[in-house]
């Protein structure tokens, strides 16, 4: 989960460029609708702010939906990559491959930095290696369904861990209860090992949170994701040598394991760097509560693999709990906003 936000410093990330850095430009009325009338320009002034408001609450939450639909329906191309280079192969191809597109594209500098930024880098990149490592570790032995339930528990506990407000309880227990009856219950008939990987998986993610904010707000754009990727590549080279060897090399593992890199990755993994700047830990934690829900509509749609009554009211429980902590946020963010204003006001006059 994030540091307290008054550690970064105002300017510094995408907050200098986004929606609240532009926003102030259009103070006055004509500024917002050029060309338009007073009583025109004067309602579009009131509107606007609350439009740019929205949209700066609602970006985030975007983000992170659109990185889950992206690493789920990636894990329905990863089954077709298992049986030809084992789950440790699919882990190396998918951090080598997108620690490569992610160095290329951002070309992150690697200077002027300080030990702590680096240090930062190195948690970021083991959290995320360790992360898929253990996961597909646990999915070789257990259900897929189970692995994930147990796993989203990491950010669960984050979420209530991390929270100041009595009210993300309730989004963490309602998103739990829909993740164990997502799991199917039965957690009594899981291997033992499985089912301590994907704990550990979940840990892991519980640590992703964390360091991703922290390097999201120390790293420019994606410099940082880039740099820790690399690192969590370099970690899992070894591991996925010595189960797929030379296996790793076949032309159409490649191009099946770019598409998990750039599907499970690169994309889902951006998005929730740029989404951790602004949304706030426990939100974004019942938000990840999503990846189950997400999984179970892939398997059905790529996978053929069907729902049951069950699945469907699991998937209800946590959609659920995910719209109740945006909305909470919502409700937080408003106030903050008019508390802001009225502290503007009272300054100029």
């Amino acid at each position: 989960m994030p540091a307290p936000r008054a550690t970064a410093p105002p300017a510094a990330g995408p907050q200098a460029t986004g929606p609240s850095a532009t926003a102030p430009q259009a103070v006055g009325p004509q500024a917002a609708v050029p060309g338009a009338t007073a009583p025109e320009a004067s309602a579009a002034g009131a509107t606007a702010p609350g439009a740019s408001a929205r949209g700066r609450r609602l970006g985030p939450v975007a983000l992170v939906v659109a990185g889950g639909l992206s690493v789920q329906f990636g894990s329905a191309v990863a089954v077709l990559l298992m049986p030809r280079a084992g789950a440790l192969g699919v882990v190396t191809l998918r951090l080598v491959l997108a620690a490569a597109v992610l160095l290329i594209v951002c070309r992150p500098k690697v200077r002027g930095y300080g030990r702590a930024d680096w240090g930062t880098v190195v948690a970021f990149g083991t959290a995320m290696a360790g992360m898929n490592i253990l996961f597909y570790q646990a999915a070789d032995r257990i259900p897929l369904g189970a692995a994930v339930t147990l796993e989203v528990l990491g950010p669960l506990v984050l979420s209530v861990v991390a929270s100041r407000r009595l009210v993300n309880l309730l989004w963490a227990g309602l998103a739990l209860g829909g993740v164990v009856l997502l799991g199917g219950g039965g957690f009594d008939r899981l291997d033992p090992l499985g089912a301590g990987f994907a704990l550990a998986a979940g840990a892991m993610w519980a640590a992703y949170i964390v360091f991703s904010a922290r390097t999201g707000r120390r790293f420019p754009q994606a410099d940082g994701l880039a740099l820790a990727m690399a690192f969590g590549a370099v970690l899992s080279l070894p591991l996925g040598i010595a189960e797929a060897g030379d296996k790793l090399l076949v032309p159409s593992t490649i191009g099946l394991g770019l598409a998990v890199a750039l599907m499970s990755s690169v994309l889902p993994y951006t998005l929730e760097l740029l989404a951790l700047r602004r949304l706030p830990a426990p939100t974004f934690a019942v938000l990840m509560s999503l990846e189950p829900a997400i999984a179970a509509t892939a398997g059905f749609l790529v996978l053929d693999q069907a729902l049951s009554t069950t699945d469907a009211l699991a998937i209800a429980l946590v959609i659920g709990a995910s719209m109740g902590a945006v909305r909470t946020q919502a409700r937080r963010a408003r106030r903050q906003d008019a508390s802001q204003g009225r502290r503007t006001r009272t300054i100029r006059s």
